[in-house]
């Protein structure tokens, strides 16, 4: 299967059976889901989920998270992997958004990644599922089931995953593609054992074409 082959039905299927698919992550602004989007590096997000809402409750806002203490948020995202670092990240992303962006928070990965704890997975989400704009997010799941599935070649880094499938999907499907590729990634094409048995998309993935000729031979 040619690989702009494989995009389309790709892209077809998910198209149909989850034209919807959107984060997991729960948020009500993007400042929450700035703050819920750096806690959730390296950190699932039902745990990031079970986390927010008392976080959320305490500092609603870039003024008031800018006004809090080390000592005051560190026990808010204590349960959260990295909790010292991302406590760090919080209090100097909220200031920088006081001091800079005048409580808000910007819709450029340009301008999103200068602050604390915002690298480019993290700036493209919030552009892709705030403002919908072509980014492409690629976190551990995305990165190991494009490649799995084939829809790129040799991409050494997040980054040349992320040119890569940016230039073979439709540049209005992007924001949503992320969100396909990362829940096929959790739920179905699993790191260890992906579950090929109930992949609808199977006939498509290179990963599925050399176990299938595998066990022919």
């Amino acid at each position: 299967m040619r690989i702009q082959e494989r995009y389309q039905y790709i892209i077809q299927y998910f198209q149909k059976h989850n034209p919807d698919a959107e984060t997991e992550l729960m948020y009500e602004n993007p400042f929450q889901l700035l703050v819920a989007v750096i806690l959730s590096a390296q950190c699932t997000d039902k745990r990031v989920n079970l986390t927010t809402p008392a976080l959320f409750e305490q500092y609603p806002d870039p003024s008031s998270l800018a006004t809090a203490t080390f000592d005051e948020l560190f026990p808010f995202i204590r349960s959260i992997s990295y909790p010292n670092n991302k406590t760090k990240h919080l209090l100097g992303m909220a200031k920088m958004l006081m001091e800079i962006h005048n409580g808000k928070v910007p819709m450029s990965v340009s301008e999103l990644v200068k602050l604390p704890g915002v690298g480019r997975k993290t700036a493209n989400v919030i552009t892709s599922v705030i403002d919908l704009q072509p980014n492409m997010a690629v976190d551990t799941h995305v990165f190991r089931v494009s490649d799995r599935i084939g829809l790129t070649r040799n991409a050494k880094t997040p980054e040349a995953a992320e040119k890569q499938l940016v230039r073979h999907i439709p540049s209005n499907l992007v924001h949503r593609a992320h969100h396909w590729l990362i829940l096929h990634g959790r739920h179905i094409c699993v790191a260890r054992k992906p579950k090929c048995s109930e992949c609808g998309i199977r006939d498509a993935c290179k990963y599925y074409e050399k176990k299938i000729k595998a066990k022919i031979e």
